[in-house]
């Protein structure tokens, strides 16, 4: 039963602008909103409870002939997996975008072994690893023989380029109320490197594991101004809170940064993840990965030859259109009183000054790669629970935190984008996992919240203070996301 109608407007002329007229001069569209749901990102939103929650697209592609087909062929793209036929390595990190993002979301990552209580993991004997390990020199410099990402995957008959392993290492603690909660951070080793076997206190290491392709279409059509105003209003001293906006040169323009875990991109990096992650050539990047590497040789002993580019422009517009034309999930039990106390927790313990609700797209929407226009993502009312901009997480929890040392355009190595939180609570349905953080050593929400510190130490606190009702009823509000 439909409770109520909620109604949006659709941007349709790409040439002028304008909203597509009716009598009244507007297209106006109705979307009626299931009981107990939300909207989240205005026409993109989806009513979806599922494993392919994050993996379905919003009506607004349907809407148009030319954008249906090529959703469908930047789906297949995205999913379908490479061979050295299709341009695979000859380093590579996953053999398709989905291997690393099974239904567009986070695939589960290989640092826990078994049930991620008291495993070992990385890259192991096993292969696919489903993360992105990079390295760097202490002095922020790359190693000759390397990239800024160990490729820990290759074809037959080419070496890796190394390994990584990790011990867990476990904190025990306290909430105020007594009840005990536990931490654990990672202690990483690289082994089997193909060529310098470089020495640990000569190297940083920083691993990730996937992000969730929720709201690409969204984020990516977002105001710039209004990030930039957020960035120049976001100082609450008393909370010691202070964001900052981080700015990137990409393609010759300095630009915004909003995706990326350390908003270091201005764009969804589509070329440079058929690239780096897959050894995919394009035509922004047309050398192999491992230029001048070893592999390169040991594949010309294959009989591998690295004149012509894997993969079109157009065909990574498509994928592109197919990330942004991907729905969001809507809220999900709004009218719950455990999630409706759960939200006024949020807001008690101050999460909402990082993680903004609403946010506003742009008139004209966003941008496709090669320039195409999607006006149907302007002008929309959105609740990504980010402010997408750099906070610094603090340094030492436990002796350690989460500065990974590693810099991304302006983004020091303690400071981090907020992390959107739309669609979160569908996680564990999508991914079969709650590994949460860059590195997935938070194994549930509420270790997640655990772990922030810095600009996120006065949230952290309030929340330790909650009950213990309190707490449970803010981390069920989060799962409604």
């Amino acid at each position: 039963m439909m409770n109520h109608i909620v109604r949006y407007l659709a941007l349709f002329s790409i040439a002028t602008g304008i909203y597509a007229c009716d009598d009244d001069g507007l297209d106006v569209r109705d979307v009626e909103v299931p009981d107990g749901y939300a909207l989240s990102a205005g026409i993109s939103t989806v009513f979806l409870n599922s494993p392919v929650a994050y993996d379905t697209r919003a009506d607004w592609i349907a809407s148009d002939a030319d954008y249906a087909a090529r959703f469908r062929d930047g789906d297949g793209l995205y999913d379908d997996t490479r061979t050295i036929s299709g341009g695979l390595g000859p380093v590579y990190v996953g053999y398709s975008c989905g291997s690393c993002h099974l239904n567009a979301g986070r695939t589960k990552p290989s640092l826990w072994n078994g049930e991620g209580i008291y495993g070992e993991g990385g890259s192991g004997p096993s292969g696919f690893s489903a993360m992105l390990v990079y390295i760097t020199r202490r002095n922020g410099a790359f190693f000759q023989n390397y990239g800024r990402v160990l490729h820990n995957q290759s074809i037959y008959g080419v070496k890796p380029e190394g390994k990584l392993s990790v011990k867990w290492h476990y904190e025990d603690g306290a909430f105020p109320d007594g009840e005990p909660y536990q931490l654990c951070y990672p202690e990483y080793t690289i082994t089997e490197w193909y060529a310098d076997s470089i020495r640990p206190e000569d190297l940083f290491c920083s691993v990730r594991i996937p992000l969730r392709h929720v709201g690409m279409g969204p984020m990516m059509a977002i105001d710039r101004h209004e990030i930039e105003q957020l960035a120049a209003k976001s100082n609450y001293p008393e909370y010691g809170i202070s964001g900052r906006a981080n700015y990137i040169t990409e393609k010759g323009k300095l630009q915004l940064g909003l995706s990326g875990n350390k908003a270091q991109h201005a764009d969804l990096t589509v070329e440079l993840g058929f690239s780096s992650d897959l050894g995919v050539t394009n035509s922004r990047y047309p050398e192999e990965i491992c230029e001048g590497q070893l592999q390169m040789q040991e594949g010309r002993m294959m009989g591998l030859t690295y004149e012509q580019l894997d993969i079109g422009a157009e065909d990574m517009e498509d994928v592109d259109l197919y990330l942004q034309g991907l729905g969001v999930p809507a809220r999900r039990n709004v009218n719950d009183p455990t999630v409706k106390r759960g939200e006024q927790m949020f807001y008690q313990a101050k999460c909402h000054l990082c993680h903004t609700v609403t946010l506003h797209t742009q008139p004209r929407g966003s941008t496709l790669l090669l320039g195409t226009q999607l006006t149907w993502l302007g002008s929309q009312t959105i609740h990504p629970y980010s402010d997408y901009l750099l906070h610094d997480m603090g340094s030492e929890i436990m002796g350690v935190g989460l500065n990974d040392n590693y810099v991304s355009g302006l983004a020091r190595g303690n400071e981090w984008r907020t992390t959107p939180l739309w669609g979160i609570g569908l996680q564990e349905k999508v991914n079969g996992h709650t590994y949460f953080l860059h590195d997935g050593r938070a194994r549930n929400l509420t270790e997640a919240i655990l772990w922030h510190g810095g600009e996120g130490e006065a949230s952290k606190n309030l929340f330790k203070q909650m009950s213990k009702e309190d707490r449970n009823a803010l981390i069920q509000f989060l799962n409604s996301l």
